[in-house]
């Protein structure tokens, strides 16, 4: 059996690809594609797959041949709609709901809870900001020491 990856989807510029290294334990550079990319921990997937409706079947796809867990990512900095709602429910495996950017623009928390509670990601909710190294060591731990 193939190992199961942390898929990480998310609008553009909010924070996935340096959650992503993050995760992976990988201190190089950004790098920017259009391509999902698989790594040792994760899928990066990019964010024209959840922003065009006809791509979703390629992110269920993915999600049900090599995810363990869907990051779903809201960017508080600036709180785009970019998630059909009920959009968590198509996932099998077990879906979060990620905050990133929660140093920044505290007045847009409640729109990004409102935003994941209507895209059907259930509670808990990671808080995060990776620069400031505010929820990360929370989330690598639900996700990899709490294999649900």
């Amino acid at each position: 059996m193939r190992k199961k990856r942390v898929m990480v989807i998310g609008p553009t510029h909010c924070g996935k690809t340096t959650l992503v290294n993050e995760l992976n334990d990988y201190n190089g550079p950004l790098k920017k594609t259009q391509d999902t990319i698989y790594g040792e921990k994760t899928i990066d997937v990019p964010s024209s797959y959840v922003a065009i409706p006809w791509m979703y079947k390629h992110l269920i796809a993915t999600a049900q041949n090599a995810a363990s867990h869907i990051l779903l990512l809201v960017d508080q900095s600036n709180p785009v709609e970019i998630y059909s709602p009920g959009f968590a429910r198509v996932f099998t495996c077990p879906v979060i709901g990620v905050i990133t950017k929660c140093d920044l623009k505290p007045e847009n928390e409640r729109v990004c809870l409102r935003q994941l509670k209507q895209i059907g990601v259930p509670e808990p909710y990671f808080k995060i900001s990776i620069p400031e190294g505010i929820g990360i060591d929370a989330l690598k731990a639900y996700i990899f020491n709490n294999d649900k």
